[in-house]
């Protein structure tokens, strides 16, 4: 018996343990805790935990039953397994699955509540499911995302497959341009004749720089004299044909065999268009950049 509790729950207590000690022995365990919890709830009284440890459950504490409702933190936990009146003829398990539930002591209502406890569990159960399916699903459909931009981000860093480009003459072409001058080239293996406009490049070009200029792509890949070159060009002054041939003579190469004329020729530039031009005149300047003398007065 709780020994905080007054004389007059005590008193209630010990009348409570002698009806029980009056039930028939016939009367099942089920039957005795409900007659004794309705002769409990119109004494407005409550039940205490030598009443419950005899009638086979377990509780922790007194809760009063005047209040006809009980709180959530007024709520006691029992095994619904205890409380469960046996089956007549069927011997009692031995191992018994143990389920706690909140139960109010107030109203003396021990019902079986493992049926609904039992749908509540079925339906967390396929709520959990679905939702694990969702997710499931969510992660699919991400992983596939990333395997395609995977194999799309690899396909894009591999390199693209170079073939030489040759026509039906054995001729590589290449078209190149600077400043205003454009120039149409073409190579073939030979002795190494360069021949611009129908002319000899030395009747072409007087100063030996516009020459060597022209020529530098050939001496990046190492095969002075192994290509004739035949160049036609139009457009801008010598120096500009001559950046103009360079280039159309470096994408040539480049066309004729890029595995083994490209790293050398784009290491050193030869392949990329110079954008760089004459920059017009303005109103008002000398030049382009350059003003008239300022003079005060």
């Amino acid at each position: 018996i709780n020994q905080h509790q007054s004389a007059s729950t005590d008193s209630s207590s010990n009348t409570s343990k002698q009806q029980l000690r009056t039930i028939p022995a016939t009367m099942s365990l089920w039957n005795s805790i409900r007659v004794i919890g309705r002769s409990a709830e119109q004494r407005g009284v409550g039940i205490t935990r030598s009443l419950v440890a005899t009638a086979g459950a377990a509780a922790s504490t007194t809760v009063p039953a005047s209040h006809g409702y009980l709180q959530p933190q007024q709520q006691r936990y029992f095994s619904s397994s205890l409380l469960r009146p046996p089956s007549l003829g069927q011997p009692e398990p031995r191992t018994m699955k143990l389920r706690k539930h909140a139960v109010p002591l107030n109203t003396a209502d021990y019902g079986d509540p493992r049926g609904q406890f039992d749908q509540l569990e079925t339906e967390h159960d396929a709520m959990d499911d679905g939702e694990d399916m969702q997710l499931a699903q969510e992660a699919l459909r991400f992983q596939k995302e990333l395997d395609a931009k995977k194999k799309r981000w690899l396909e894009n860093a591999k390199a693209p497959v170079r073939v030489p480009i040759i026509d039906e003459r054995g001729r590589a072409y290449g078209r190149g341009g600077r400043k205003a001058a454009a120039a149409r080239v073409w190579i073939q293996p030979g002795f190494g004749v360069v021949t611009i406009n129908r002319q000899d490049v030395v009747d072409y070009f007087n100063r030996d720089s516009d020459r060597e200029h022209l020529l530098e792509p050939l001496a990046a890949t190492r095969t002075c004299g192994k290509f004739d070159v035949t160049a036609h060009v139009h457009g801008g002054g010598l120096r500009g044909k001559a950046g103009a041939i360079r280039h159309g003579l470096a994408r040539a190469l480049n066309a004729y065999n890029p595995d083994a004329y490209r790293p050398a020729l784009k290491r050193l530039g030869y392949l990329t268009r110079d954008p760089r031009k004459v920059e017009r005149k303005k109103i008002g300047h000398v030049k382009a950049r350059k003003k008239p003398q300022w003079v005060k007065r």
